[in-house]
């Protein structure tokens, strides 16, 4: 007896070896003569071969059991699916594969309650997060459950995956995820650290990178945890100075992303790269004066050389009338006029809107006081007459000056302008082909 269950050790063995490293003949030998084989389990965890090529990015031969009519969703001692194996582990290709064979997104397993998504979101693999995502809007999921309610789903212990983001200091993840709805200030309820938002996890992990864009997407720096505790007060705790002074509830408050705003939300990829950059840029220069005042280093930010572009070519775009000082990269819709990304971000950020508002107001243009419909990245026009489309990678001249007022969203200067109609002496802000 002992002899025999040697051999089936042995057996068990090379099954799993060959998995492992993806040699798909001894795999098919083996298969030939006993098919069976594929119904064993590895160890204690009983994880099956499914599991063991997920986990190591084995695609070939990962199809190859798909092809065989392997359970796509077959559980491990822990219930945990294939496809969780394969986030965990950041396998994109096997994540993409497992979802075209029919892979649930929607499975809990059975240690800490957790999805595929909280499970892409703790380890940090951005694109098995966005995987998950796309699957998310054309799957069941998204008839049955919603996809804002998928987003932010909840584990045993009440995180949802931008707590986990936070917690892990998984900047790329959290961006992800408030891309696609996650409530920025969902409380937890558990998680070992009751009623803690996103902002408090950042705050405990010292990752600066998730402060400052929690605090950009709207965070509520003054939201207390179960234990009466602001993030500041946690920060401090934790001896993260840098996340402390930004989290302050007496210093400055950042630059907001204009969410509730419809045109807003339904921006292309482009003008929205190009608005979050100034976002950033804005914010950033608050950062660093704050840190200036707390005697801590800055941290690092882009250099003079990657933001100055050629004297020559700025020479010849045509500056914001807001600012004067940027190039208009940014273009309102219907009326066609153009201002840089830096004064079209505080023209959207000008108002305090109630996110209780069903229909929040949107801002005028400030040329023409029409309505803004939409806008889209400006066609910048030279003084050589041949046009050149902006684009995240443009780079314009960087400020000499901020655009904002420190701790205030409003124009600098704004209202000794007066009527932007007598600002004739420089660019209108209209489209040049209009007269």
């Amino acid at each position: 007896m002992g002899q025999r269950l040697s051999c089936r050790q042995r057996h068990e063995n090379a099954l799993f070896t060959s998995v492992a490293n993806g040699d798909l003949e001894v795999l098919e030998a083996m298969l030939e003569q006993d098919s069976s084989v594929l119904e064993e389990t590895l160890g204690h965890s009983k994880l099956s071969p499914l599991h063991v090529a997920a986990a190591n990015g084995r695609i070939e031969v990962l199809s190859m059991l798909l092809d065989r009519s392997v359970n796509v969703d077959i559980l491990s001692r822990h219930k945990q699916t294939p496809l969780m194996l394969a986030v965990m582990h950041g396998k994109t290709d096997c994540v993409e594969k497992l979802i075209q064979a029919g892979a649930n997104i929607l499975m809990f397993d059975s240690l800490r309650g957790r999805t595929c998504l909280h499970h892409a979101a703790y380890y940090g693999h951005t694109d098995c997060l966005k995987a998950i995502l796309s699957a998310a809007h054309s799957s069941p999921v998204a008839s049955s459950w919603g996809f804002a309610r998928f987003v932010n789903i909840r584990d045993g212990n009440g995180a949802t995956p931008l707590h986990l983001a936070a917690r892990q200091r998984r900047p790329e993840c959290l961006r992800t995820l408030l891309d696609n709805g996650a409530l920025v200030c969902a409380s937890t309820g558990g998680y070992g650290y009751a009623g803690s938002t996103p902002l408090h996890l950042a705050a405990r992990s010292g990752s600066l990178d998730c402060v400052r864009i929690l605090l950009a997407w709207g965070a509520d720096r003054l939201q207390l945890d179960s234990s009466g505790r602001i993030p500041f007060t946690v920060a401090l705790k934790r001896k993260h100075k840098a996340c402390a002074i930004l989290l302050d509830p007496s210093s400055a408050a950042p630059l907001v992303w204009p969410s509730p705003l419809k045109f807003i939300s339904e921006l292309n990829q482009e003008a929205k790269a190009l608005l979050e950059k100034a976002l950033m840029e804005t914010n950033r220069e608050r950062e660093k004066t704050l840190l200036k005042e707390g005697d801590m280093p800055p941290s690092p930010l882009h250099s003079e050389s990657e933001d100055d572009i050629d004297s020559e070519a700025s020479s010849n775009m045509e500056l914001c009338c807001i600012c004067f000082d940027q190039v208009c990269t940014i273009e309102v819709r219907p009326c066609g006029h153009q201002m840089c990304a830096h004064c079209t971000l505080a023209l959207c950020c000008h108002k305090k809107l109630d996110p209780g508002a069903a229909c929040p107001t949107g801002p005028a243009c400030p040329f023409c006081r029409g309505a803004i419909l939409q806008l889209i990245v400006a066609k910048i026009k030279t003084s050589s007459d041949t046009e050149v489309e902006s684009s995240p990678t443009t780079k314009p001249r960087r400020s000499r000056r901020s655009n904002f007022s420190e701790g205030s969203s409003s124009f600098k200067g704004l209202s000794a302008m007066g009527s932007f109609g007598r600002m004739t002496g420089r660019n209108s802000g209209k489209i040049a082909d209009e007269k």
